[in-house]
């Protein structure tokens, strides 16, 4: 049987976007979301908004219903559910690079886009490879426990980011603007943006068996 990243059901309230940004690089940690409520518009303030079936999932070891370890920031990850693909928009755009860390049970990609919704020319493409579980340690109660950073670097400016693969079975963390490098926070400096100055459905908690 397929193992999934899920929870439950989806809760509605919203919180405030935590980030780090420094000299030209934002990093989208999802903490602070809440398990499997929507991304959806928490990173309204940098002009960042995600489609509506992109979700967030917490370790279930910090009380949520992820079915994860390692996860390469403390506790929370971005996942989808009910459709193979969910797109990251950037009205004013964003340049240089785009990185982050992901965990997939089944081969996936992301493609960075120079208009908004996926439209445009195709500035860059990352194909993903299933490998979730590969050569884990530490944590031993999430099956979603090897993170591989994956990065680029672009010519351009992009507005939208899509993420495609199988729904519940991939799950995406430290989604990073700037650099080919996931996480990357140097001293303070300026935004990044132009503009601006897994659960009990799929990637539920599953026991082994």
């Amino acid at each position: 049987m397929k193992k999934a990243i899920l929870g439950l059901a989806v809760a509605a309230a919203l919180a405030t976007p935590v980030v780090a940004s420094a000299n030209g690089i934002i990093v989208l940690d999802f903490e602070g979301i809440g398990n499997l409520q929507p991304v959806g518009n928490f990173y309204a303030g940098l002009g960042i908004d995600f489609s509506t079936a992109t979700l967030a999932i917490i370790d279930s070891d910090a009380g949520g219903d992820g079915n994860i370890a390692n996860e390469p920031s403390p506790d929370t990850v971005m996942f989808f559910l009910g459709t193979n693909e969910v797109i990251l928009n950037v009205a004013a755009g964003f340049t240089t690079g785009f990185s982050f860390f992901y965990s997939s049970y089944t081969d996936a990609s992301v493609r960075i886009w120079d208009d908004v919704n996926g439209g445009g020319n195709l500035l860059a493409s990352l194909p993903l490879r299933g490998q979730y579980n590969e050569n884990c340690v530490g944590d031993p109660t999430g099956f979603y426990c090897n993170w591989t950073a994956e990065g680029v670097l672009f010519n351009g400016v992009a507005k939208s980011v899509d993420f495609v693969g199988e729904p519940d079975r991939v799950a995406f963390d430290d989604i990073t603007f700037g650099t080919n490098r996931p996480g990357e926070v140097p001293e303070p400096a300026s935004l990044a943006l132009l503009g601006l100055g897994l659960a009990g459905l799929g990637m539920a908690r599953r026991r082994r068996g």
